[in-house]
């Protein structure tokens, strides 16, 4: 199959790109160029807009895809113009969007009252009421470099290109992802406490027990091309995450066990611990989501280890550490002082 990336240099795409490229399938990658990854040799390259992709229609259309996957698209305004671009182009998507559609994830964040939602979260759970779930008030200036956050939601994203007749689409909803080339090193916080020799690791009571659904990245690069390569994933809209979320004390100890960590978690009475400590929101919101439908009608399944999984992102942390962290998450002497009440 002829397939094309949008958006494929970034964390997921090298993946997927080489599954679908050790799969025997012929792959283009459009991008702005500003970034040239480590993807197999022999795909092709586009550079552009992820904006302006109806300027790159007559390339594309010599590309002739079968499938497009588009990896970023983040407001309505770019799944209206995608669903244009490539309509009658290629003959299905695949788009990727987020758990943050669920309602749960409001009732998390407490922007939605109301009781915890149950889970796992089935693919018909309910989904958010309120738009825009990372607006600011007021809104970012429009030179900050987040200004997007403002008008990102998935939701419409989602119901722009799951109603384009002439562009099939299957819709993945990812889980936290992590692994290499995670630029929000989810483990960072756990692992820098673990190599600065930290004995003891605080986690505050209300969050030990708290769970949220993961997946490692090539996992979910395994999904993508599953859903991909399979029409009958057109129409369908899949959760994607381990079948058994870890809670944040669990996810402590698979992060100690890689990083041969030999020391151990200590529950701190609920808000003793310093706020930029804590993870927030209201735990009694587990966000753990169903993954059975895709596994049953595509048949996925891991292609990793948990083991090796954890391993992988622990290596790649010590060797890739953010350029800068925040003090007051790794106040120890404040950590020390909640341990010893």
């Amino acid at each position: 199959m002829r397939i094309l990336l949008i958006g494929g240099t970034a964390f997921m795409g090298p993946a997927v790109a080489r599954e679908l490229v050790e799969g025997g399938h012929s792959v283009a990658v459009y991008h702005r160029g500003q970034t040239e990854v480590d993807v197999p040799e022999g795909v092709t390259h586009f550079h552009g807009d992820r904006d302006a992709l109806a300027q790159a229609r007559p390339e594309l259309e010599r590309f002739a895809p079968d499938v497009v996957i588009n990896m970023i698209l983040l407001l309505e305004a770019q799944a209206e113009a995608f669903v244009q671009a490539l309509s009658g182009v290629a003959q299905r998507a695949v788009v990727i969007s987020s758990q943050d559609v669920y309602r749960a994830y409001a009732r998390l964040t407490g922007t939605e009252p109301g009781p915890p939602d149950p889970t796992p979260l089935t693919e018909d759970g309910p989904l958010r009421d309120r738009r825009f779930p990372y607006r600011q008030e007021p809104p970012r200036a429009a030179d900050d470099p987040a200004r997007w956050m403002d008008d990102y939601d998935k939701i419409p994203v989602e119901r722009v290109v799951m109603s384009a007749p002439a562009l099939p689409a299957s819709v993945l909803r990812l889980p936290a992802v992590y692994g290499p080339r995670d630029k929000q090193h989810r483990f960072h916080s756990l692992l820098k406490r673990m190599d600065d020799g930290r004995a003891v690791i605080a986690l505050d009571a209300a969050e030990a027990d708290w769970r949220w659904t993961h997946a490692y990245v090539d996992d979910v690069a395994h999904a993508i091309c599953l859903a991909a390569l399979d029409p009958r994933s057109a129409g369908r809209i899949y959760n994607v995450g381990e079948q058994q979320a870890l809670s944040l004390e669990e996810r402590a100890q698979a992060v100690g066990a890689a990083a041969g960590w030999q020391g151990r978690i200590a529950h701190v009475p609920a808000g003793r611990l310093p706020e930029a400590m804590r993870f927030g929101g209201d735990m009694r919101q587990p966000l753990v989501t169903d993954s059975s439908r895709i596994r049953a009608e595509l048949g996925y399944r891991e292609v990793t280890t948990p083991a090796d999984a954890y391993a992988r992102t622990v290596a790649w942390e010590r060797a890739n550490p953010p350029e800068r962290d925040d003090p007051a998450a790794f106040d120890y002497d404040a950590e020390d002082a909640a341990l010893a009440e």
